[in-house]
This record gives structure tokens, sequence and C-alpha cells, in this order.
């Protein structure tokens, strides 16, 4: 089972985009901030003008939590749901699961991939070769 995501009127481009396998953030059309998650007003500027713009999928561990917690029958491991840091960004949060094993760590280097099931979501994977 899947908790299927409901997006609202500032998060539906990015579900589309990521329905697409594009990672995308919003972007001021003012001051050129690049925020996350959506929102109407820009922190900055107080600017109501925006865009949603690709970003490189790519970023760093912030935090992370083992869920030993079966929230459905169909689970049958922990999770390990991380927070991560976009390179484009240091106040650019995303958040998912690790998609491979791997050992986790702060800072450890990571890229966004998609997961099709009934919903596509955003999950993260160790980036092997990330300067």
């Amino acid at each position: 089972m899947i908790v299927r995501p409901e997006p609202d009127r500032d998060s539906r481009p990015w579900w589309d985009a990521v329905r697409r396998h594009e990672l995308t953030v919003q972007q001021c059309a003012d001051c050129g901030r690049l925020r996350f998650p959506a929102r109407a007003i820009c922190n900055v500027c107080r600017s109501r003008a925006s865009a949603w713009t690709p970003v490189s999928g790519r970023g760093h561990v912030y935090s992370w939590i083992v869920n030993h917690q079966r929230f459905a029958p169909s689970m049958t491991e922990p999770i390990t749901i991380l927070a991560v840091r976009l390179d484009e960004g240091d106040d650019l949060l995303m958040y998912g699961n690790l998609a491979e094993p791997a050992e986790v760590h702060d800072g450890l280097a990571v890229e966004a991939v998609f997961t099709d099931h009934d919903a596509t979501l955003v999950n993260w994977r160790p980036l092997r070769d990330h300067r």
C-alpha cells in the first residue's frame, strides 16, 4: 500500500513534473530565489510571481530516520527516510525513501530516483561519483 499524495494549489505543478520524472523547484520571478516546498509568496522579496525550474536532483543527506513501524501488510523491511539538502541551495530540503541499501551518514551524496506505483514519488539513492 502506498499513501497517495494530495496535490494542492501550490504543489500541483511539482507533482505533475514528478509524474514526468522531472525534479523542479519554484523560482521567484522577481528576485530569482529558488524555493521548496512550494508557496504562494517569496520569503525573500514577498513577490507572488514564480515559475518552476528544473534542478539537478543531486544533494546530500541532511537527516534521516529508520522506520520499523509496519504501516501496511506489504511492508517487509524497515524503511530509511531521508531529508536531502539539494545542491542548488542550503534551504532546499526534499524528503523521500532510500531506494537502495546503503550505509547512511550525514553528508552522504545522493541523487533522486523516481518510483512509479499508484503515484510517482521521489526517492534517493547513493551517488557514487559526486564532487
